[in-house]
């Protein structure tokens, strides 16, 4: 050991030990606190930048879920119109036949009407005709038969039989 020691005098020894105290005083005085507060400083930092983290992460969640909901309430409401816009399609073409149905029923009521009237009007013309036509040829009958003294004389006798009987 004196080897190791034997360069190495007391009073050095004994000098460097009072500064190594010193150092560690005059550090502790006034570095010590400063080195401290700044690692107590640091780790309220990271602390709070946890926390914000974690806030963010909160909030992050909170407006995915109501991203979420406005989405659904989206497609709800799309939805929603797309019923409502069938209904009306379908309320329009239903009205549209209905229309159509009606036109198509008035169209032939009032076809089955002018049929009707042009028939009558048929009829009363044939009939007429027919008169006419009976009139014709009874006025010819007559004729034929009203030439002759007798033929009228016979026919006199029974039209008064005739009545007489009726």
């Amino acid at each position: 050991m004196e080897e190791l020691f034997g360069h190495i005098s007391l009073g050095l020894f004994i000098l460097q030990t009072i500064l190594f105290i010193a150092l560690i005083f005059l550090l502790k005085k006034f570095a010590w606190k400063p080195i401290l507060d700044a690692v107590n400083e640091r780790e309220q930092g990271i602390k709070d930048a946890l926390k914000s983290a974690e806030n963010a992460k909160k909030e992050m969640q909170n407006l995915k879920s109501d991203n979420e909901k406005l989405l659904a309430d989206a497609r709800a409401e799309r939805d929603a119109m797309l019923k409502e816009a069938r209904e009306i399609k379908e309320k329009m073409i239903n009205d549209a036949k209905a229309e159509a149905t009606a036109a198509g029923e008035k169209m032939i009521e009032q076809a089955k009407a002018a049929i009707e009237s042009e028939k009558n009007a048929a009829m009363a013309d044939l009939k007429m005709q027919v008169s006419s036509l009976s009139l014709e040829i009874a006025e010819k009958v007559l004729r034929d038969e009203l030439s002759n003294k007798d033929s009228q004389t016979k026919l006199v006798e029974k039209m008064v039989d005739d009545a007489k009987l009726n």
